[in-house]
């Protein structure tokens, strides 16, 4: 494999504190070094970086590449693609594809069409229970044989000692769980609850939809040991649950999606359509609070939560309308502008999207460590440019930042 030398960009490594300008140089698909080479070193390729920042490629723990099942929204190439051409090197793949991640064939297609792609790696998260119906557990054991990195229920499941026997089996495969806490009956709105639904006549989400979850997987996770990952919070209350619980010294995890750190109930205003998200946006309060649980290390990573859809899934009365954001084109964008807003510095905020969500993973990624995997991102941190659909790399176009102006 050929050598490369990437010269004069600052790079920033959060998982070793580095932040200088420096040279990287890599071998065999490795780091070899940072700074001077090895005297034997010839660089057969070399990048200027200069006023460039150079970090680890990023990591995305929420990424629909809507194949198999739904390739007129994306595939597992143009979505893996988009995602490289966004410094997005690894993502995961939820388990509700069709036919869902409960057999090891649908695990091994995926990562099959992900390498022949070759683009961003794609890490599999298995289903918890057969066809995510919250019923039979699925062949957890044999699902982390076929490169599941990790379970997910996706769907709730509302049989409490089903999920008991879950987290045990998952717990036993030394496997996290990745838990989407709703409770089904409460959430059968398309907007948070409040003012806000209540003058657009639009039936509401309490915050209790996921607080009441959030205390029940708690629960269940101090009884079977299991290691636990809650994603995409949006509500300040499951932040503070989730930190007391890490004071216990449960084994807790979570992460937020870069649009809940931004938009509120309030940006539907007029029944906009790509806000209709799941989690709905809450209220200002809740992204603050949002905002504070990732300052104070609470909420670990942040997500792109991409869900890439056609046209026609935005066109219909906004409760009818498909949820999700196309979003792996502003995950980076926005953790600058997180940075910015929150006037903290890059290498806290590109760890929210680097090292941080591989420790989650238990991969070796996420860092530019010597003989680390070489997955970077390089970036002009100072270029100004406005999201459209002619330069969105995802197939999908939902998105509510659309004629927004970025950095980065």
């Amino acid at each position: 494999m050929a050598t490369l030398s990437i010269l004069e960009g600052r790079v920033i490594d959060p998982a070793s504190n580095l932040d200088s300008v420096t040279n990287v140089h890599i071998a065999d698909g490795k780091i070899l070094a940072i700074g001077t080479p090895p005297t034997d070193f010839s660089a057969e390729q070399q990048i200027n970086a200069k006023n460039q920042i150079v970090c680890p490629g990023l990591i995305d723990l929420s990424v629909r590449l809507r194949e198999p099942g739904a390739e007129h929204k994306g595939t597992i190439l143009s979505e893996t693609r988009a995602a490289a051409a966004n410094g997005i090197t690894t993502v995961c793949c939820p388990p509700d594809t069709n036919p869902v991640i409960d057999t090891p064939a649908v695990a091994e297609l995926i990562q099959k069409r992900a390498a022949e792609a070759g683009m961003a790696k794609v890490l599999p998260l298995a289903a918890m229970t057969q066809a995510l119906k919250g019923e039979h557990l699925a062949e957890i054991g044999i699902l982390k044989e076929a490169g599941c990195i990790g379970v997910s229920n996706v769907l709730p499941i509302t049989n409490t000692q089903v999920l008991r026997h879950a987290y045990a089996y998952a717990a036993n495969c030394e496997m996290t769980v990745f838990l989407h806490p709703i409770e089904p009956w409460l959430s059968k709105g398309c907007i948070h609850e409040g003012t806000i639904s209540t003058r657009l006549g639009l039936s509401g989400i309490p915050e209790t939809a996921e607080t009441i979850e959030v205390a029940r997987d708690l629960l269940l996770i101090e009884m079977t040991g299991v290691r636990a990952h809650f994603c995409r919070l949006s509500t300040a209350r499951a932040v503070s649950m989730i930190k007391e619980a890490q004071a216990k010294g449960l084994p807790v995890t979570a992460d937020v999606s870069a649009h809940h750190l931004f938009l509120t109930d309030k940006d539907i205003n007029n029944y906009n359509s790509q806000c209709h998200v799941s989690p709905p946006l809450r209220s200002h309060d809740d992204k603050t609070g949002l905002r504070e649980g990732l300052l104070q290390g609470n909420i670990n990573t942040i997500s792109s939560d991409h869900q890439p859809h056609e046209a026609d899934a935005k066109l219909s009365p906004f409760a009818m309308t498909a949820s999700g954001i196309s979003a792996l084109d502003t995950l980076l964008p926005l953790c600058l502008r997180f940075a910015e807003e929150m006037q903290i510095d890059l290498t806290t905020a590109l760890g929210y999207v680097t090292h941080k969500p591989a420790q989650i993973l238990g991969i070796s990624a996420g860092t530019l460590a010597i003989d680390c995997t070489a997955d970077l991102c390089i970036f002009d941190p100072n270029s100004h440019w406005t999201l459209t659909p002619d330069n969105m790399q995802s197939l999908g176009h939902n998105s509510p930042f659309l004629n927004s102006e970025f950095k980065g």
